[in-house]
């Protein structure tokens, strides 16, 4: 088997195996060749597999994103996808020489985080990624989405306008971009992706509406795309806002819309306020639950250093990876909310796996949860609780982007 890097005159061959891995055809592009998932992809970042007969047999790709870390750090962040394994060669070690073959061409240009979306989660563990980002829907019936009034007091000031995604030009990307430089687990959405209409809505040039909000200057600051998904349920893409305020009023747009009798948000953070804005708080439940962005360090010190902290305290992690037969141990420091990370022979605080470093990265899965789930070894009493403490974000890490 050859593993090979591509180019952009591959592009057919590799959307073609792409897609006979999934038992799916392509879409037709539209005239200007945008609107199509993969339009996006960067070929100088691809990889094919080929059989000793030169057949094409299993595709990954690498997306060029920028994500931001607790503290507000943005680094480059390849997103992996497009990995596919044709029916007759699967379960032969494909797939397992691709991953290696990838991470060793992240180490060499330099990266030491990579991430994706799983579309199983039982597949990427073992090449050392972790769960770090979660997202759940959230359903409102229309009867019972009386919001109340804050008991804190305070309102937010602007308005809102209903536009159509094609009436939006580059506002959508505009209030995005900077909404995302201020979460933590959030992904670039780089020019192209909008340009093209790559990704799902409001990305994509599906119909839909935007609610836009702009502040009492009249800048856009937030913005909800939604649907009429069925006769009568109000679907959102997705709602971007500056802060709690914005999103509460595009919220109260949304739950006041007529006609609809129920209203779903698809991506509601962890922990989001808006169930307790609710007058009755039952009214909003909670649907499916799941995983959405999936890390893996290449590089403990800089992974470690690179990300903010809000506690001081001493740690020493011995990472062990087993994909790729590598363990350390490191001691982290931080001072005044400075990381120090360095090579130490110190008995551990913690033994962990790589990918179990790589989910409590962005402060979205606690070390606690993953000590009792027997994941993560702690070797004295106040370990995991100091652990906790310092790995925590400012708030919950949340990832909307789709690749």
């Amino acid at each position: 088997m050859e593993i090979r890097s591509t180019t952009e005159q591959d592009r057919g061959i590799f959307v073609d195996t792409l897609h006979a891995a999934f038992a799916r055809f392509p879409e037709t592009p539209a005239e200007d060749g945008g609107g199509l998932w993969w339009s996006a992809l960067e070929l100088d970042r691809g990889l094919l597999a080929l059989d000793p007969d030169g057949r094409p047999i299993g595709t990954a790709a690498a997306y060029s994103f920028e994500l931001t870390l607790p503290g507000g750090a943005v680094v480059p962040a390849p997103g992996i996808s497009a990995v596919g394994v044709v029916p007759t060669h699967r379960r032969r070690g494909v797939l397992t020489a691709m991953m290696r073959h990838q991470l060793a061409e992240l180490r060499e240009r330099g990266e030491f985080l990579s991430v994706l979306l799983a579309s199983e989660a039982s597949i990427y563990g073992r090449f050392g990624y972790g769960p770090a980002t979660y997202t759940q829907r959230l359903t409102v019936p229309r009867h019972r989405a009386a919001l109340t009034a804050p008991r804190a007091g305070g309102t937010g000031t602007g308005s809102i306008e209903v536009l159509k995604r094609a009436e939006c030009g580059g506002l959508l990307e505009e209030v995005y971009d900077r909404y995302r430089r201020a979460q933590p687990g959030a992904l670039s959405r780089p020019h192209r992706w909008w340009a093209l209409g790559a990704g799902q809505p409001p990305v994509a040039r599906a119909p839909r509406y935007v609610a836009v909000h702009r502040d009492a200057d009249g800048v856009p600051d937030g913005y909800a795309s939604y649907w009429l998904d069925e006769p009568d349920t109000l679907t959102v893409d997705e709602v971007i806002a500056a802060d709690d305020a914005v999103h509460s009023a595009l919220a109260a747009c949304l739950l006041g819309h007529d006609l609809v009798s129920e209203v779903v948000f698809k991506h509601s953070p962890p922990e989001h306020p808006l169930r307790w804005q609710l007058v009755d708080f039952n009214a909003g439940q909670l649907g499916k639950s799941t995983d959405w962005l999936w890390v893996r360090i290449l590089d403990v010190p800089r992974a470690l250093t690179s990300r903010g902290w809000l506690g001081d305290g001493e740690l020493v992690l011995d990472v062990d990876d087993p994909f790729l037969k590598e363990r350390g141990r490191h001691l982290l420091t931080v001072r005044d909310g400075k990381p120090d990370c360095v090579p130490t022979d110190r008995e551990p605080d913690l033994s962990l796996d790589v990918r179990d470093l790589g989910a409590i990265y962005l402060g979205g899965t606690s070390p606690t949860t993953l000590v009792r789930a027997g994941h993560i070894r702690a070797h004295r009493p106040d370990a995991a609780a100091l652990a906790d403490a310092l790995f925590r974000a400012e708030r919950p890490p949340h990832c909307l982007h789709w690749f």
